[in-house]
């Protein structure tokens, strides 16, 4: 038992109030946020990036979302539910959004289908990732994103939707390739009186969404058909008389591998119905990154070797190519250029931005150097 050692003051003793245990007194957050204050001072900030602190997800801001919480779905599928940023537009049910998020120091952009409702009344949207053997992306979301965690977002886009169809509709889907379709169907349902949806999983664990298409099999309000791979062999797109006799007359979306969706697509041609497929492509893509690297200007058609240490903007000046630039200083970003594909760095954090030609990622190139080959749009 501790002693409590007595003062010899004569002077009455303070009332000490209470509080719970770890709350900090007013004195401790003032220090706390000095101490914040001193910190930023010593770094070279500008106004935006206080207000990042604070306001990350504030119109006007870069967009990015809030990891809000993560449901797994499978042993290796894990559905993300994110509150975006104010200036997000909302998307259309079968549309994926383009997600950049910070691995091993490299920001590393991937596309996943939207699976949310358009109008969440919690105002959330989710993407449902599942992961794939050393996926960098997919087994950070697996493994090691949390709740609380800030993310990069694009706008919604693609074509991969419903559009006013309302009539007899076949969904052919294979492993994740069912995350775009959960989108249409947890969206339009209602409308659809006479929906097939056709998937392959490796077991009737591995179907993402299993108890849900389940669920709704059962009420009548579509009809399922499971093709477990790993004993029944992959369902070929010959098949779909055996399965669905009507396939013909039904408008289908396809989305899976490649090999699914290279035979629906000769399959309907050859029935002499192309017309009613629309498919929805896989693009795995993996992007080396390094010091330094061959830089292309595409639009200049310059090429030209440069450092790891040289900026885009010196680089591309140094060999003719018209730079936009402004401060030089990556304050006022008047010379920021698309990033077509390859890897950069930037400089003042050593930060790896990666890039396909459809992500659409836009870069400062006053302040980022080659980090392997890649292509400006300048």
């Amino acid at each position: 038992m501790a002693l409590l050692r007595t003062s010899p003051d004569p002077r009455p003793a303070r009332r000490q109030s209470r509080r719970p245990a770890g709350v900090a007194t007013s004195g401790q957050r003032l220090v706390t946020l000095a101490r914040r204050v001193a910190g930023a001072a010593l770094t070279p900030l500008v106004p935006d990036d206080y207000l990042d602190l604070v306001a990350p997800l504030r119109s006007g801001a870069p967009l990015r979302a809030r990891v809000v919480d993560l449901v797994r779905e499978t042993p290796d599928a894990t559905t993300v539910r994110l509150r975006p940023g104010r200036d997000w537009a909302g998307h259309v049910p079968g549309q994926y959004v383009r997600i950049g998020m910070d691995v091993d120091g490299v920001r590393r952009w991937r596309a996943y289908s939207l699976t949310s409702l358009v109008d969440a009344p919690d105002g959330l949207v989710s993407i449902t990732v599942k992961a794939i053997p050393d996926g960098l992306v997919s087994g950070h979301v697996r493994d090691g994103l949390r709740p609380g965690a800030l993310v990069h977002l694009d706008q919604a886009t693609g074509e991969f939707t419903l559009g006013a169809h309302r009539g007899p509709t076949l969904f052919l889907t294979a492993g994740s390739g069912v995350t775009p379709v959960m989108g249409m169907l947890r969206n339009h349902l209602a409308e659809l009186d006479d929906v097939v949806v056709v998937h392959s999983a490796p077991t009737a664990a591995d179907v993402v969404f299993g108890p849900q298409l389940r669920a709704w099999h059962a009420e009548g309000r579509l009809r399922l058909v499971e093709r477990h791979t790993a004993t029944d062999g992959i369902l070929r797109p010959t098949e779909l008389d055996d399965v669905v006799p009507d396939w013909r007359q039904r408008e289908t979306w396809a989305c899976g591998p490649t090999a699914l969706l290279d035979d629906a697509e000769a399959h309907f041609e050859a029935a002499g119905v192309a017309g009613r497929l629309h498919t929805e492509r896989f693009r795995p893509t993996v992007v080396a990154a390094g010091e330094g690297g061959t830089v292309t200007f595409t639009r200049s058609g310059t090429t030209v070797d440069a450092d790891g240490a040289s900026t885009l903007l010196d680089t591309g000046e140094e060999a003719g190519v018209l730079m936009p630039s402004g401060c030089r200083m990556g304050i006022c970003f008047g010379c920021v250029a698309g990033l077509r594909s390859g890897a950069v760095r930037d400089l003042r954090d050593g930060e790896l931005t990666t890039a396909v030609p459809e992500d659409g990622i836009r870069i400062q190139t006053c302040v980022s150097a080659a980090a392997g080959p890649c292509e400006i749009d300048l």
